[in-house]
């Protein structure tokens, strides 16, 4: 199920498993994922679309199903791109389509947005320009509003 509030979210989660940090674009899909406890976030994956096809939420989730550190995955965290005064973009109806298609793909799997701004200058300052790093930031912010929230 795809849910709009974070705090909706963080309730339909079980108490453990995997997340997972999505950064899609249209040609690379950048992945990370928690450990059991959701205390640290991982680079995993970068996925290329092939022959300039745009990844979809089955090529996503076939990752997961074919990995075994990914079979464990509770709930999905997808990066939504916003303009820095909040707005959205043509990229940002497509990261929410794809999100769509996660959720029907897996409906036993919550997925929410985490706003993405940043995150790839973030991965840059780190030394690290790509988007699985892009993907572990959205987590690292997802799991720190996830204990914000949690108190």
């Amino acid at each position: 199920m795809l849910y709009e509030s974070f705090k909706d979210f963080i309730a339909a989660l079980p108490p453990r498993g995997r997340l997972a940090g999505i950064d899609w674009g249209m040609r690379r899909v950048g992945i990370a994922v928690t450990d059991i406890e959701r205390k640290f976030a991982f680079a995993r994956n970068i996925i290329s679309a092939e022959n300039g096809n745009t990844l979809s939420a089955a090529d996503i989730t076939g990752i997961f199903d074919e990995n075994d550190d990914m079979k464990e995955i509770a709930g999905v965290i997808v990066g939504l791109p916003l303009y820095f005064d909040g707005t959205e973009s043509e990229t940002t109806k497509k990261v929410r389509m794809f999100a769509e298609g996660l959720a029907k793909e897996k409906p036993s799997m919550p997925v929410a947005f985490m706003d993405e701004t940043l995150s790839s200058a973030e991965a840059c300052e780190r030394g690290h320009a790509n988007d699985a790093e892009a993907a572990e930031v959205i987590l690292e912010d997802a799991i720190a509003a996830m204990q914000r929230i949690k108190g």
